[in-house]
């Protein structure tokens, strides 16, 4: 599935602006179908930018290419809808975007000459019960579709007859689990929701970043595996197959999903349908690197996945994400100060997140995770490490079972460390992080890149001295050394 996460620090070559706008993620679809062969694309429906004419702008343009591959048969459009009950602001796009579903039926019907839904799923983010779910299944049923048997007035014909029936009738509501307490309850808040309806499938999606933010990456990946297990005994118990999709990046604070690193994240997360293939991915390595590694994703079947102690792991989880909470308090005015200098790639606006820009870690505010991402690589500071300091050795004996990525993900990140951040740092932070840092130097084998230190070392250093002229060209330059932004 790609992706619209503005992780990237190359801009794609088809673009005219450093900022993707909404033309521009036209083509990126197309791109991401036609060359990188891709056989979904998630369309964030959010923001000024967006664009509900996707279907009909696709097809008018590229026609020839779709001609021979039928949206919503071989390749799939999936809107990603605002949350009414969380994101008040943008509640009323959810409309327009649920009314643009019959219209891109319309449109796909006069193209192809058949009755093939263009878009049939939408994603609902910030997920947190059944309601959520159930509210966007039947206003769409109800009164999107559904209106067409109303009429009027007294006597007079149905909506159907006046202006043509609405397809799809009904469509697939795709819950995305983004904190803890809810990618611990997916299986209960599915079952709820599906109890009452006919399906030969269903997808859940599984946020990966901004579990990774709340509650750091080991804590998050440790939850995603919980997740996967009891989502996995729902489907046995429901004897039909459910399908996660898992929202990874190319930092491995957000999943170390890079090209070169296919395989093993298909190990890791053996059941998982579908991994999101984001801006990083597909702009910041060579192109050939990026179909190679869509086409063994392709190829790898989906596998049962592990069994994990739940128990132990929520034990490390309370243990990391405690300590990972102390450790950002502490650090988000640095972190603050530095995202300020993080180019943009999207001029859309982003979805907030479940806790929005206010994150519940004693009320402090902190950027989205690929400007916190950013702003901590351009420290020097992978945000791996924080929270490590809490583990003992039986538990990182258990991390290195349980979690099969663990020195991968952790040499990836660690390359970057640059101990002079130590010194920008309060003391007590500072001397946890000096404590990982020995502990993970002990455990993995990795080669500093002296390169990206050099870079790191001098925005160190103008943090000091209060010198920001350049600081934004040296978050950049030091991203392109990394093949990420964030």
């Amino acid at each position: 599935m790609s992706t619209q996460h503005p992780d990237n620090v190359t801009p794609p070559f088809f673009t005219q602006s450093s900022e993707m706008g909404g033309e521009d993620e036209i083509q990126e679809a197309y791109y991401a179908f036609s060359h990188l062969d891709c056989d979904e694309q998630m369309w964030d429906c959010e923001g000024k930018e967006v664009d509900i004419y996707v279907v009909r702008k696709l097809l008018a343009r590229y026609e020839r290419f779709f001609k021979g591959h039928p949206l919503g048969k071989e390749i799939f459009i999936t809107l990603r809808i605002p949350n009414p009950t969380v994101e008040k602001e943008e509640a009323k796009i959810i409309f327009e975007t649920l009314e643009s579903i019959p219209r891109s039926y319309d449109t796909a019907k006069l193209f192809y000459k058949k009755d093939i839904p263009p878009i049939f799923e939408v994603i609902l983010p910030m997920t947190t019960s059944s309601q959520c779910l159930n509210r966007i299944y039947y206003y769409y049923k109800k009164f999107v579709a559904g209106k067409q048997n109303l009429t009027l007035s007294p006597g007079d014909i149905t909506i159907a007859d006046w202006i043509g029936k609405f397809y799809p009738q009904t469509i697939n509501v795709i819950p995305l689990f983004e904190d803890k307490q809810y990618l611990l309850e997916a299986h209960h808040i599915l079952s709820e929701y599906l109890k009452d309806k006919e399906f030969s499938y269903h997808r859940v999606f599984l946020a990966r970043s901004d579990p990774a933010l709340n509650y750091g990456m080991i804590s998050a990946v440790l939850l995603i595996k919980i997740s996967l297990q009891r989502l996995r005994k729902l489907s046995e118990r429901l004897e039909k197959p459910i399908y996660p999709i898992l929202g990874v990046g190319t930092v491995p604070f957000r999943g170390n999903f890079r090209p070169d690193n296919v395989r093993n994240l298909c190990f890791e997360f053996p059941d998982v349908q579908t991994f999101t293939i984001q801006s990083a991915f597909k702009y910041d390595f060579p192109v050939q690197e990026v179909i190679s590694a869509i086409q063994k994703l392709k190829q790898t079947p989906r596998l049962h996945g592990w069994v994990v102690d739940e128990e132990k792991c929520l034990k490390i989880i309370d243990k990391v994400s405690m300590a990972y909470a102390k450790q950002v308090e502490v650090l988000a005015p640095l972190i603050n100060k530095v995202a300020r200098y993080v180019p943009k790639r999207r001029r859309r606006k982003l979805h907030i997140g479940l806790f929005g820009y206010s994150r519940k870690l004693g009320g402090i505010i902190l950027p989205r995770a690929i400007g916190f991402c950013a702003a901590c690589y351009s420290l020097g500071l992978p945000p791996e490490i924080l929270g490590f300091h809490a583990l003992d050795d039986k538990d990182i004996v258990f991390l290195k079972d349980v979690y099969v990525d663990f020195e991968q993900s952790m040499g990836n990140a660690l390359k970057f460390f640059n101990e002079k951040v130590l010194d920008i740092l309060p003391k007590d932070t500072s001397k946890s992080v000096k404590t990982a840092w020995e502990k993970l130097c002990e455990l993995f084998s990795f080669e500093i890149d002296l390169e990206h230190k050099q870079i790191t070392s001098h925005i160190i250093n103008d943090l000091k001295f209060e010198h920001y002229e350049i600081i934004s060209s040296l978050v950049t330059e030091a991203a392109h050394i990394r093949n990420f932004l964030g």
